[in-house]
This record gives structure tokens, C-alpha cells and sequence, in this order.
């Protein structure tokens, strides 16, 4: 019996959502280059096979991970691209890579934020920086925390992008004994609501710091879904069902699970903390603070409704007090 030659894989990213893919995709017949940054913790992978910064309980294949330090290589004759690292940095990431190395690979974001600046979706960013096809592209979405993947908690990806092909490949890349997953084709509807959902969670963590209950939560969230549908339907109009798991089922758990970074981070500035203290306590980016910059500045454009994204920003960007903030916001929830 012929043995198929396994998949060709390039890793962007050294933190735990990195990891957690990495593991996930080690289950399968994937051949990964795994590109970190920080060369001593690249070193510590190679001899002990586990990440000492993030992560580290998970155990890393090495016969199936090769780990680097320089880009290039990570990228040379790789098949896929899995761009792991926070959106603010991406570019940092990417330093010497070009379109041509990009050439004939295809791109996965497993990215949950926008550029700050350009204020772009990831995918579009890639494909005017590096001349991807959009349709050589696809996006990881879902309730996925990689805490709860690396004690392989089952748990349930959704894979979209504009090619069906390319969403049903990617989806088998990724389907493992405590991983299901599903391919769709609404790229752009699920790449703004992970980006909305970081910013409600970090909401919602506001509130908790405030002190306010369960009862405030649940209305907050639900009002949520009804600002993210306002918002995506004016982006990207499209037949959608919101309740799904890549849309609801991944503000859920953002919003619900103490693994939340984002939530996190808005709990500490609920209870005072300064952005700068909050960043440096948690050693960890929360994309909600970047993404509420970015979501606020295209709402000047498309103007719809959104009190709960005008609150964070208000308390994140213009030094309003987060008590004031939520204090006017609940007077505009039903």
C-alpha cells in the first residue's frame, strides 16, 4: 500500500494558539516548519520537545515539527502558511518575506484581529501586501481555546473561505480525534465577528471588574449578537445564521471562560487598571484593544448602531472612566 506523502506546512508564530495548532495538526500526516521568534525558546523546543513559554504541558512531535528562526526557511517548500501571531505584529513576522515566497502556497489565518492603521481584515491585508488570491485563502474560526486543546478538550473548528476546495482541504488538515470540524464559505461575515467578539468580551470583562452580575452579562451578550449583525450585514451583506458555532459559539466562550485573554484584560481595567499595567499582568496581547480602534474607525464610514464598541472605545482611547462608560451604556440595552 502507498503511503501519501505528507502535507507541507509553515507555522507563523511561536505563542499558545501556535502551539495548540501545532498540536492539532501533528495528529495528522502534516510535516510542519514552525517559525518562532525568540531563538532560546526554538532551542528549549528542539531539546525538550515542549514550548517553555506558552503552553508547555503540550508535548511537540518533533519528528513531524522541524523548528526555526529564519523566516525564509520556514517558508521554503511549504505547501500552507498558517499565520499564528497577533495581528499588530504579522508585518514584524513577516520581515524579508516578499510576494514570490508567498508564490503557489496557500494561507491560512488563524488570526483573530484586524491591522491597526490600515484597519484591514487579516486576508485582505495578506492579499494586497504579498498578491495571495483571496481564494487561496482561508480562515480558522470557532470556539477554540488552546488551553482547552492542549488537554484535548473536544472541541469544534470552522474553516471558511471563498473556495470550497480550499475550506474542505484545510478542514481535513485539521479534523483530529478531539478536533471536528466544518468548512463554510462566508470568509468575510466570520473574520469580522471574531474580531467583534474580542471586543465584547473585552466588554464583558469590564463589567465583571465593575462588578456587575451574571443578569448584566447575558443582556450584554445578547445585545452583542445584535450589534455584530448590524455591523457585518452593512460590511458584507449575506445570508448567514448567526447562531452558529463560529459566530455565537465563539462570543460565547470569549465571553464566558476565564481562558479569555480579552476578557481578561478588560477585567483588570474594570477594576482600574491602567492599559499599560493590564498589558504587562496579563504578558499577553488582547486583540480586542487593537480590533475596537480599528471596528470604531470603519463605523464612522458605515454608521450603524454600536453602543457596546463605542463604550470600550470610549474607555480604551479616550480616557472615559469605565464607570461613566458602562453607566451609559446600560441605559441603551433592551
Amino acid at each position: 500500500m502507498k503511503v501519501s506523502q505528507p502535507i507541507r506546512l509553515t507555522m507563523v508564530g511561536g505563542g499558545s494558539w501556535a502551539t495548540a495548532l501545532v498540536k492539532i495538526l501533528s495528529e495528522n500526516n502534516v510535516s510542519i516548519k514552525w517559525w518562532l521568534r525568540k531563538t532560546e525558546d526554538a532551542e528549549h523546543i528542539k531539546k525538550f520537545g515542549h514550548n517553555p513559554s506558552y503552553l508547555s504541558d503540550v508535548q511537540i512531535n518533533t519528528r513531524k515539527v522541524k523548528v526555526c528562526t529564519k523566516i525564509r526557511e520556514a517558508f521554503r517548500d511549504s505547501q500552507y502558511v498558517v499565520l499564528a501571531v497577533p495581528a499588530a505584529f504579522v508585518g514584524d513576522a513577516l520581515t524579508g518575506i516578499k510576494p514570490e515566497h508567498f508564490a503557489g502556497k496557500r494561507v491560512i489565518s488563524a488570526i483573530k484581529g484586524m491591522i491597526p492603521g490600515a484597519n484591514q481584515l487579516v486576508t485582505d491585508w495578506v492579499s494586497e501586501q504579498y498578491n495571495v488570491p483571496v481564494e487561496r485563502m482561508s480562515v480558522i474560526a470557532g470556539p477554540c481555546h488552546a488551553e482547552e486543546v492542549a488537554l484535548e478538550k473536544y472541541s469544534y473548528l470552522t474553516i471558511a473561505s471563498l473556495d470550497p476546495t480550499c475550506a474542505d482541504n484545510v478542514a481535513n488538515l485539521l479534523r483530529c480525534r478531539f478536533v471536528q470540524t466544518t468548512p463554510v464559505d462566508d470568509i468575510y461575515g466570520i473574520e469580522y465577528s471574531a474580531v467583534m467578539k474580542n471586543i465584547i468580551a473585552l466588554a464583558c470583562g469590564i463589567t465583571r471588574g465593575l462588578g456587575y452580575g451574571d443578569n448584566f452579562q447575558a443582556v450584554l451578550v445578547s445585545n452583542a449578537m445584535q450589534e455584530i449583525r448590524r455591523f457585518v450585514d452593512a460590511i458584507y451583506a449575506k445570508h448567514r445564521d448567526l447562531s452558529g458555532s463560529a459566530y455565537l459559539g465563539d462570543l460565547l466562550v470569549t465571553a464566558y471562560s476565564p481562558f479569555s485573554r480579552n476578557r481578561t484584560f478588560g477585567t483588570l481595567i474594570g477594576r482600574g487598571y491602567t492599559i499599560q499595567s493590564a498589558q504587562a499582568e496579563m504578558n499577553m496581547i488582547a486583540e480586542g484593544y487593537y480590533a475596537v480602534k480599528s471596528i470604531y474607525e470603519i463605523n464612522q464610514e458605515v454608521n450603524v448602531r454600536m453602543p457596546i464598541v463605542d463604550a470600550v472605545y470610549a474607555i480604551l482611547y479616550e480616557k472615559s472612566a469605565p464607570t461613566i462608560a458602562m453607566n451609559s451604556l446600560k441605559e441603551l440595552l433592551t
